[in-house]
């Protein structure tokens, strides 16, 4: 995955430069889903290529499928999520990165564009299908958000599936924490052996997630993570928080994001996408490419927004070198991109 640079504990900010792309419009789009902003281009192998690609295809199949045969957009994003929380592939659910302390902590959240309703969980450890338990917060219980052990015991009350923590480990996850320690034990070393300045730390993040629209006009979003490597003990980010990275709204559009999750919530990003559309009459592309090309990006926040308005267009802006996105028509048309292409 892609690697942020930052300095725990200071007011440190990387001196990147961010890209900035927003892909064209696509129309009569159902279902788009994206898998967070990926490895760089340079890193990027061909047989990761094909897998990448095919998992994004069976997620928006098994997502259509799900319209297909009646669902609603909320199946659909479901649907497709699962898919890739079920995957090592991808930051979320199986290929979720590893916490400080070596755990696997998942966050995601769901929302109904046309009741405003939502559900969230974040923090959990032993809930196979994060997407899953939010949707049953949204449905099932009074409440918005749920976290770690009273999101999981809501989630086995609810008959969900229930893993062992061991099922999230991966090897390249775990390489991956390993370096972070190592930084840690080099930083220390450092600070104890002269009055240098510590060494940026690399921090690892990603995201799946999915928008939606059924034969109804209703729209639906849905976003799932395993957030940022080397994260802090309780540390939550945007994806389980509603309307920085997740929003619906038919009104406008369904949005759903990836990136520096603090900035995400700071700026509020997938609400302020749809209130663009809503209150300056903006289109999709300008209204997203806006806040993640403009806004987002001279802040120093890296990222991106996948979105599919009340019409059926479908567009992606991000700042960062990639974004695993993909989208399917009405007609079945599949389109899959991992990088400007």
């Amino acid at each position: 995955m892609r690697w942020l640079l930052v300095v725990m504990m200071t007011g440190w900010m990387p001196m990147r430069t961010l890209h900035a792309a927003s892909d064209d419009t696509v129309e009569h789009v159902v279902l788009g889903i994206h898998g967070g902003t990926g490895l760089d281009k340079k890193d990027m192998t061909p047989e990761l290529d094909k897998q990448l690609r095919a998992l994004l295809t069976e997620a928006l199949k098994t997502g259509k499928a799900k319209l297909d045969a009646g669902g609603n957009s909320l199946d659909a994003v479901e649907a497709a999520i699962r898919v890739m929380e079920d995957s090592p592939l991808l930051n979320a659910g199986k290929g979720a990165v590893f916490t400080r302390e070596g755990r696997n902590e998942l966050d995601a959240s769901i929302m109904d564009g046309k009741t405003k309703q939502a559900g969230a969980v974040a923090g959990v450890t032993v809930i196979r299908n994060p997407i899953t338990a939010a949707r049953a917060v949204m449905e099932k219980s009074k409440h918005v958000l749920l976290t770690g052990r009273g999101a999981e015991i809501f989630a086995t009350k609810q008959g969900l599936d229930i893993v062992d923590p061991a099922y999230f480990w991966t090897e390249h996850r775990w390489k991956a924490i390993q370096e972070i320690w190592k930084q840690d034990a080099e930083q220390k070393a450092q600070q104890q052996g002269s009055l240098a300045s510590p060494k940026p730390k690399s921090i690892e993040y990603g995201t799946v997630g999915a928008v939606a629209l059924d034969k109804t006009g209703n729209l639906a979003a849905g976003t799932s993570t395993g957030g940022m490597t080397g994260k802090l003990y309780g540390r939550v980010g945007d994806s389980p928080i509603i309307g920085a990275g997740t929003y619906a709204d038919n009104a406008a559009a369904a949005i759903s994001c990836t990136g520096h999750g603090e900035f995400f919530i700071r700026y509020a990003v997938s609400h302020e996408i749809v209130s663009q559309m809503k209150y300056l009459k903006k289109s999709l592309k300008d209204a997203a490419d806006d806040v993640i090309n403009h806004q987002l990006k001279d802040a120093g926040g890296e990222g991106a927004a996948i979105g599919l308005d009340k019409t059926g267009k479908f567009n992606a802006a991000y700042n960062s070198e990639g974004l695993y996105r993909a989208c399917i028509t009405q007609d079945g048309t599949v389109r899959v991109r991992l990088y400007e292409e």
